[in-house]
């Protein structure tokens, strides 16, 4: 766990959490959304502002040398970040959404292939496999959960027994915090030669995570969710998919050669990273990933669910309290997502906010849940590693007020 003096040390190097905001400190409860960034993150983007602001791998100058060197490193970082075997088994991304969606156009789908989702999918991970369904005739099957809305082994395997393409499934659920079991699902889908792609936006930032030994096939996952700067990403995937998969987006940087009627791509991860890249986000990202590292994600997890217990045994306490989830908050990680019978899920969140508490409400890019439950919405807060049992307090005594407005 992370002990209160280096809890005390991680918020410094955190400058929001030092300001406050008409007298009061913030705290916040809206990670799952969009982490805070660290003052690491932050200067490793500026130097390469200041200090070398060139292109990488385009030019001979000493300046293009130092950003092709450090975006080496940092997508080097990124694959050890994850347990990938080799550097060049990571592409650089704008976030998970456009991680998956290249596998979605650059696999080679045809007709009546079988792609296989969870009932629980962010937006990204099911609005893709929905288009794809229209464009090339592939078949999309939702698995449903358990009443308890834990994964249902048995009806996956049920489900498997259809010629399934590819699985491509939520890790941790932004809905609940819940985490699926990645490695139980790959072996069953591996079994029946199923492909596997694990949404790992959640996942990532917050438990250690190894594709290797999860044996993944494609791990998607963004930067502005473990710390580092917004419009990062990367698609882990195993290099001898990489080699057969063709990119959908191509330019710049992806060629050895081109001729008026012809072109040969470069090997992975270039032929799949088109364009002028975000070099400072890179290696931002790069550092994200190395100030993670240093801390230890089995920590950060650990930390989180103890905020959690404090948080949801108090919540449950309130009357006409509901959490979205699993009983258990160690079931639901760093989340916990709910309502209070008779108050609306965003007047919560503004009197939240005016308390200088900032949670989230709505549908949380999971309109197909709500909407299959009939359900309009809910608050979720979101906890982190800078997160303090003060602040989980805080928040649960000022829920408490306000549900006696019902």
């Amino acid at each position: 766990m992370i002990l209160d003096n280096e809890l005390e040390r991680i918020r410094q190097d955190f400058p929001i959490l030092e300001k406050d905001m008409g007298g009061k400190p913030i705290v916040y409860l809206d990670s799952a959304c969009m982490s805070l960034k660290p003052k690491q993150v932050v200067q490793a983007m500026n130097e390469y502002y200041e200090k070398y602001p060139a292109c990488a791998g385009r030019s001979m100058h000493k300046l293009s040398k130092m950003v092709t060197d450090k975006v080496a490193d940092a997508r080097k970082t990124v694959a050890r970040f994850l347990g990938a075997g080799e550097p060049e088994e990571v592409v650089f991304t704008r976030n998970a959404t456009e991680a998956i969606n290249l596998v979605s156009y650059a696999l080679d789908f045809k007709k009546d292939d079988v792609v296989l989702t969870s009932d629980r999918e962010h937006n990204s991970n099911l609005l893709p496999w929905q288009l794809l369904s229209k464009r090339v005739g592939v078949k999309h099957r939702v698995i449903p959960s358990k009443e308890n809305m834990e994964f249902d082994l048995e009806k996956f395997k049920e489900m498997m027994r259809e010629k399934v393409k590819l699985v491509s499934i939520v890790h941790t659920s932004n809905l609940d915090g819940y985490t699926l079991p990645a490695g139980e699902i790959i072996k069953i889908a591996h079994e029946r030669g199923s492909l596997v792609m694990l949404d790992g936006a959640q996942s990532a930032p917050h438990k250690q995570v190894d594709v290797r030994k999860l044996d993944a096939d494609f791990f998607a996952f963004s930067g502005h969710k473990m710390l580092g700067p917004s419009g990062t990403g990367a698609l882990y995937a195993k290099y001898d998919l990489l080699e057969r998969m063709n990119p959908f987006m191509v330019g710049g940087d992806t060629v050895q050669n081109s001729t008026y009627e012809s072109h040969v791509l470069l090997k992975p991860p270039e032929k799949f990273e088109a364009g002028l890249q975000n070099y400072a986000g890179c290696i931002g990202f790069g550092e994200a990933a190395r100030y993670l590292d240093r801390i230890g994600r089995d920590r950060v997890e650990k930390h989180e669910i103890d905020l959690n217990k404090v948080i949801s045994e108090r919540l449950l306490q309130i009357k006409g309290m509901s959490i979205i989830g699993p009983e258990q908050p160690k079931l639901r990680g760093g989340i916990i997502s709910f309502n209070i019978k008779g108050l609306d899920h965003h007047d919560v969140a503004i009197m939240l906010d005016e308390k200088d508490i900032m949670v989230r409400s709505g549908q949380h890019c999971v309109h197909s849940w709500f909407n299959a439950h009939k359900m309009p919405g809910c608050v979720r807060a979101s906890l982190y590693l800078y997160n303090t049992k003060e602040e989980a307090e805080k928040f649960v005594d000022a829920v408490a007020e306000i549900s006696k407005l019902r």
